[in-house]
């Protein structure tokens, strides 16, 4: 969920910004998340549990195997 909530910030307000200092980066992000939670929408989930747990097994098996090569 953080991920997404940056990719939407990155995409939706930082790039191509042009910010003078890291006190208008930090409004703009301010600014983005104030006009975004006036209207929230909640996040559903379409993957079940155990989805996800099987692409976490199968992500910690191919790094066991890059561990061994």
């Amino acid at each position: 969920m953080v991920e997404r909530l940056f990719r939407d910030i990155t995409e939706n307000r930082l790039r191509r910004g042009i910010f003078r200092s890291v006190e208008e980066l930090e409004t703009a992000i301010h600014e983005y998340l104030a006009l975004h939670n006036e209207s929230p929408k909640p996040f559903i989930w379409t993957a079940t549990h155990q989805d996800i747990l099987g692409k976490v097994a199968k992500a910690k098996a191919a790094m066991a195997k890059r561990q061994e090569a």
